[in-house]
């Protein structure tokens, strides 16, 4: 007789393989449809705002996995804060401006020269918008929720008219300047570049000690010694104008072989092995002070070289003496200004030699090294020549060196309002806590942005000039300049002429003749980008200022993070944004950096296809973002057994779910004792969740839902539930009391998990039988409550799990010894080792199912039996028949003369309910 249909089996179309790849899209699509982003928003209308400030990744090119990480990061932070009885709206951006963009176009043969600027800003155009369609489709398949339809871009109109503004406030409060300093210039870009544009990377070059004659040694010198200067640049030589000495370092003149040396007397004894000094007899000494205003001969130019002081030289390398050329340094052009030398730069825009470096004239700067130092060689100058990898400054979007060059640049003067930055920086909440020390002493060394690019694809510089060259920015020009770029655009700069630009009847004493000419540079990106609190949070009324959370990459700090701050604070004197979080990169298994030549780049597109987003996703909320992140196919197939761990879970409670509905819930002061425990421990791990939440700690949500559904669930609660929920009656108090809880579980997992497993949450929430909502994304997150007893229960379950794991040690060990096969075969005989776990198993009814075996005796005392930490076990086999409905074994098989091969408890139910059936 066939008995299986007796039993309540679970019962799902929920399906065991995830699909991921296939189901996704759908989904999405499902999303689409129904506008669920504005239905959210509709929801959560009147609570208190969230703001999550989108920092706008570069609009060129696929997504890679750092823009992955970032943006369901972000995806995470919404969804549970609309989740979490807030308003939380969220607009996506993008940065559209820059030489990436001119880049690619020169790569797809654009011919630039054959077309005017503004035709030309318009292939820019185009391209970037085609790029933003791309990364919008890529970043939507990874399920991130939005206003994708509206998104910020920042050559929008708007945006361009607000950046003006921006400008312009800070221009009014006397920030903004221009000026003929050595910024960084970038040969390979053409431009000039600020210090969030610079990376560093390791380049070799030439290690060259110089010899200075001394031409005018005044009443301190003899005349006849020579100044020694170390560089790793000889091709700033050309522009030497002058050599810094500490004004209280002693200095040594040092004779070597008849002639004599100036260095640093401290470090002396370094140099003798570097120069291969054998005597080296120090002949005078004297202080940086007494030297000042001594006169050399530059090494081969008919040109003086001043000895000037300066508190930048230090001991720590060379000789104590640094060659100064003001085009080529800043410390170098502080000194020059105090001494009133000429800004000297005989190099151009792409980093070849002018006339002004006679005999050099047309060398790239890097080439003419090995002329330069051939001609020290020639004058008897060059005491030794080396080779050093060093780290070096380098353009981060070309990635070719950069140099310190001195060009007519526009400033944005930090130090003028620095303090009020520090302040902020100081008030902000940063995550990780050291983000908040890194930014602080970015910005107090920092004195100024240069923010003028010498390229085509940007914003302009709104600024007009006289006749008399006079930079002319007034609120009247500024105004309606915005006003202009926020009708038509910024490409009227480059259409228009000047007094077109100007508003009607414009009059300056800079231009009695009305004759005008207007700025051709651009602005920096990063004035793009950090204008955005002005250009999107206060511009859109859906949002505001400050953002709650700026989130981006740690390289931000240098970047959009201090662009924002800074704009912010000139403008409106506060940052921003309340808290920053920074994420680490994304780097392959070995923890190695991302590289195509090596080729080990893991391509978000290609984990999506293969294994779906949601594992994805899994991946961001497993890792310790704030650090840098390691991914590879080991990893993302480690995540994938996560990830089936939970749907399985999930599967198993939706199945034993089929016939329940909350008709048939047992109150919560009816459930039996164990389930009520679970339901307290679901409480705890509805607490613990949200306020890992809170702390934007995501690793901690996985683990503790991966935990309760490993560890409490799948181990214990729903392994002994079997034998009732298949066994029982379909209305037995029992199985409705486990059915009750499991209800609870499910919909509470499901909402705790919907901001990380949004696609699968949303499916198992299709099969749950009787939610409130048809999506998890239009409910609220669940809130820890009270369970009644809740103390004493923890008290007690937690006691018997422990004591539980004594007896499954004895019975693995019993299984291992082959006294037993699977452990309902087996008859426990327990002795308690304390009078408390006495008690408590007396306590607990049902305890052979609890402990998945067929019979448990409880007795005072075991001899031969091997004692655990709470109890003394001996298992045996039982010698009772197997049930053949329920497989426990019992005794009482063969009891009921019509079911031979039941046992009494399932003869009673299938004569009861399945006796017509089973006939």
């Amino acid at each position: 007789m066939d008995y299986k249909q007796t039993l309540k089996m679970p019962k799902t179309d929920f399906p065991m393989r995830g699909n991921l790849p296939n189901k996704e899209p759908k989904l999405q699509e499902k999303w689409e449809e129904e506008k669920l982003y504005e239905r959210v928003q509709q929801r959560t209308e009147g609570r208190p705002l969230f703001i999550l400030h989108d920092g706008p990744p570069y609009a060129n090119g696929d997504i890679h996995m750092g823009h992955a990480l970032n943006k369901v990061l972000k995806d995470f932070i919404i969804k549970y804060k609309s989740m979490a009885g807030y308003h939380a709206p969220y607009v996506p951006g993008w940065d559209t401006h820059g030489l990436p963009i001119e880049q690619a176009l020169a790569k797809k043969k654009v011919n630039r020269k054959k077309m005017s600027t503004a035709e030309f800003r318009k292939k820019c155009e185009e391209y970037a918008l085609k790029q933003v369609d791309n990364q919008r489709t890529q970043f939507k398949q990874l399920g991130v929720r939005g206003d994708w339809d509206h998104p910020y871009i920042t050559l929008e109109k708007s945006f361009e008219a607000a950046q003006i503004k921006v400008f312009g406030e800070m221009a009014k409060k006397g920030y903004i300047y221009k000026g003929r300093k050595p910024v960084y210039w970038s040969p390979s870009s053409e431009s000039a570049l600020a210090e969030a544009e610079i990376e560093y990377q390791d380049k070799r070059s030439a290690s060259i000690y110089v010899t200075f004659d001394v031409k005018d040694g005044k009443d301190l010198l003899d005349g006849d010694e020579k100044f020694v200067i170390w560089t790793t640049t000889p091709w700033t030589l050309p522009a030497n104008l002058a050599i810094s000495l500490h004004p209280d370092l002693e200095y040594a003149v040092v004779k070597e072989d008849g002639v004599k040396y100036i260095v640093a007397l401290e470090m002396l004894n370094g140099l003798k092995e570097t120069l291969d000094w054998k005597t080296a007899e120090v002949v005078q000494t004297f202080t940086g002070k007494e030297a000042e205003h001594l006169v050399t001969k530059h090494p081969f130019y008919d040109r003086d070289s001043v000895i000037v002081l300066g508190e930048h030289v230090t001991t720590e390398s060379g000789t104590g003496l640094v060659h100064t050329a003001p085009g080529h340094g800043e410390d170098d052009f502080v000194i020059g200004q105090k001494y009133g030398l000429d800004v000297l730069c005989p190099v151009d825009e792409k980093g070849y030699f002018t006339s002004e470096a006679s005999g050099f004239e047309g060398l790239f700067y890097d080439a003419a090294n090995k002329d330069i130092t051939e001609k020290l060689a020639e004058n008897n100058a060059l005491l030794k020549l080396d080779f050093i990898t060093h780290s070096y400054p380098h353009d981060w979007r070309t990635k070719k060196p950069t140099i310190f060059r001195a060009t007519s640049q526009w400033f944005a003067s930090i130090k003028d309002f620095r303090e009020e930055i520090l302040a902020e920086i100081k008030r902000i909440n940063w995550l990780p806590n050291w983000g908040e020390t890194r930014l602080f002493n970015m910005v107090r060394d920092r004195e100024d942005w240069c923010i003028s690019r010498q390229r085509t694809w940007g914003v302009p510089i709104p600024v007009f000039y006289g006749e008399d060259q006079t930079p002319i920015i007034t609120d009247e020009t500024i105004s309606h300049v915005a006003e202009l770029f926020g009708e038509h655009g910024s490409n009227i700069w480059f259409e228009w002429d000047a007094v077109d630009l100007l508003p009607e009847g414009f009059t300056s004493e800079h231009s009695p003749n009305g004759q005008f000419t207007k700025e051709m540079d651009i602005m920096d990106v990063w004035f793009d980008s950090g204008s955005s609190h002005a250009g999107v949070l206060e511009e859109r009324e859906e949002l505001r200022r400050p953002a709650d959370v700026y989130l981006e990459g740690s390289d931000q700090y240098r970047g959009w993070f201090n662009s924002s701050l800074s704009t912010a604070v000139a403008v409106t004197g506060k940052a921003p944004y309340e808290t920053v979080i920074s994420h680490g990169f994304a780097l392959d298994g070995q923890g190695r950096k991302m590289s195509k030549s090596v080729g080990n780049v893991v391509v978000p597109a290609k984990i999506m296809k293969q294994y779906g987003a949601d594992i994805l996703r899994l991946w961001v909320a497993s890792v310790d973002y704030q650090s840098d992140v390691r991914i590879s196919d080991d990893i993302i197939k480690q995540t994938s057994e996560g990830y089936r761990k939970i749907r399985n879970t999930f599967r198993f409670l939706l199945g034993n779910l089929a016939d329940f509905t909350l008709a048939d819930k047992i109150s919560e002061q009816d459930l039996e004792e164990v389930d009520r425990y679970m339901l307290y421990r679901l409480q705890q791990v509805i607490d613990q969740s949200v306020r890992a939440y809170d702390r934007y700690d995501f690793s901690s949500v996985y683990q503790i839902i991966h935990h309760f559904c490993t560890i409490d669930l799948s181990s214990f609660y729903l392994d002994f539930a079997k034998d009732i929920l298949y066994i029982e009656t379909e209305n037995n108090h029992r199985r409705r009391s486990i059915q009750t809880v499991y209800h609870e579980i499910i919909t509470s997992l499901v909402k705790l998990l919907t901001p990380i497993l949004t696609h699968t949450m949303e499916e198992v929430w299709s099969y749950i039988p009787e939610v409130e909502e048809e999506s998890p994304q239009l409910c609220d997150m669940p809130v820890a409550r009270e369970v009644a007893g809740q103390n004493a229960l923890a008290e007690k379950w937690s006691q018997f799990i422990d004591v539980r794991d004594d007896i499954l040690k004895a019975l693995e060990e019993a299984r291992a010894e082959k006294v037993i096969g699977k452990s309902l075969e087996a008859a426990v005989t327990i002795a308690p080792n304390d009078p408390q776990t006495k008690a408590l198993l007396e306590s607990i009814d049902y305890l052979h199912q609890l402990l998945i075996v067929s019979e448990v005796t409880l007795v005072d005392s075991l001899a031969d039996a091997k004692s655990y930490d709470h109890v003394t076990v001996q298992v045996a086999k039982h010698t009772g028949e197997t049930c053949e409905r329920c497989w426990v074994v019992s005794d009482t098989v063969g009891s009921d003369a019509k079911y031979p091969t039941l046992c009494t408890r399932c003869a009673a139910v299938v004569k009861e309910h399945y006796a017509d059936s089973v006939e």
